[in-house]
């Protein structure tokens, strides 16, 4: 009998462990990830700019900016004192209801988008791709003629649009002069932001 209590308890303690490193644990990153419904809400009572990764479940990029960009260390603490951070699933079927309109899924193809994504992303669908918001919901261009960010970005190449957007730079001057006094807290990285833009 002691026997085969200990193999249960072996096993449930196998069981354990995996369930630790199951694929929604191992999703977890040091960001407060929230809702698009969330972040405006919280906007009533603290007024912030909004961060939103506009991703699909399918993007093989999205997951590496998860896993890499979102797991470090300098994204996450810019990410969370200056930014309400949203993940907004291009292709969610649940409606949005945002100043008055609500926002739905289309169906097209094989798939869809939702309404929200297209308008955030200037019906510009590739991922990953970023959004900014500033504190009254207006989109922040990082460059002319376009609203959002796409494509995969290292941290030290990410870095550089949080810290632009964050401290207000895009009201004084664009992203190219930015870039010149920038001081990347990545040391040996500093010179090779360049290479994304």
């Amino acid at each position: 009998m002691k026997k085969y209590l200990v193999f249960i308890f072996t096993i449930f303690l196998g069981w354990q462990a995996k369930a630790q490193l199951s694929p929604e644990a191992s999703k977890a990153t040091p960001i407060k990830w929230i809702t698009f419904e969330e972040a405006v809400e919280k906007s009533k009572t603290e007024k912030r700019k909004i961060f939103i990764d506009v991703y699909t479940e399918w993007c093989g990029w999205c997951k590496v900016m998860d896993k890499s960009t979102f797991t470090d260390p300098e994204i996450a603490k810019l990410l969370n004192e200056k930014y309400y951070a949203v993940k907004f699933d291009a292709e969610q079927t649940a409606d949005v209801v945002f100043r008055g309109t609500t926002f739905k899924f289309v169906p097209f193809g094989n798939k869809g988008a939702h309404q929200l994504a297209m308008a955030l992303l200037n019906n510009q669908l590739s991922y990953p791709n970023f959004v900014f918001l500033d504190e009254e919901f207006r989109i922040v261009p990082i460059f002319e003629n376009s609203t959002s960010l796409p494509g995969y970005r290292k941290p030290e190449e990410f870095h550089i649009f949080l810290s632009f957007v964050g401290g207000d730079f895009f009201k004084k001057t664009n992203i190219q002069e930015y870039q010149k006094g920038y001081k990347s807290p990545y040391h040996s990285a500093a010179n090779n932001t360049s290479g994304g833009m």
